[in-house]
This record gives C-alpha cells, structure tokens and sequence, in this order.
C-alpha cells in the first residue's frame, strides 16, 4: 500500500510520521484490500487549546473513506483519527460480498 504523509504550513514532526505510520501499516495488514493512505497534518493558530489537525483519507474499493480530527497535539490527533478510521472500515467490510 502506498502512503503519502504532508505537513501542510507546519514543520515536519518526524514523531508524528512514525506514529501515522505504524497505525497505517496495523490498519494494512487487518483490511489487505486498502489501495493507498494520504495523510495531512495541519496546525491552526487561531483554537482555543487545539489546533493539531490529523486528516487521513483512504482509497479503497468504492467511496473514499475519510476521518479527520483537531487535537491538542499530533499523537492524540492520529490516534483519534484512525480510531474513526477502523469504525468505517469495519462497516465497509461487513457491507463487501465475498464471490
């Protein structure tokens, strides 16, 4: 599966690329129909608390699937996202038929 990991007008957090993709691979390796992962990391000034921003989006076969999460920072907001991420795969394979 390929990945692609931005920071979109942060600075690069190599921690937070090393959690998103330990989390991408657990996720790869449960559900092997998964065809590619873009991650983006966002930082916004203007929250009160927060402002990580973890967007993941994941194609698959049929409708895109995509979670997103505004955290205090990075770590919490990927776990929270592929936590939302695992809710909708897990409705997306009980929906697949097997032939």
């Amino acid at each position: 599966m390929e990945s692609i990991i931005q920071f979109v007008q942060t600075e690069t957090d190599d921690t937070a690329k090393q959690l998103v993709l330990e989390k991408i691979e657990q996720l790869s390796k449960k559900y092997d129909w998964l065809i590619r992962t873009d991650v983006f990391f966002k930082e916004e000034k203007d929250s009160y608390g927060k402002g990580k921003i973890c967007e993941i989006r994941l194609s698959c076969p049929g409708p895109r699937i995509f979670a997103s999460s505004n955290e205090e920072s990075f770590a919490a907001s990927v776990a929270e996202t592929v936590r939302d991420l695992e809710i909708q795969l897990e409705k997306r394979k009980s929906e697949m038929n097997t032939y």
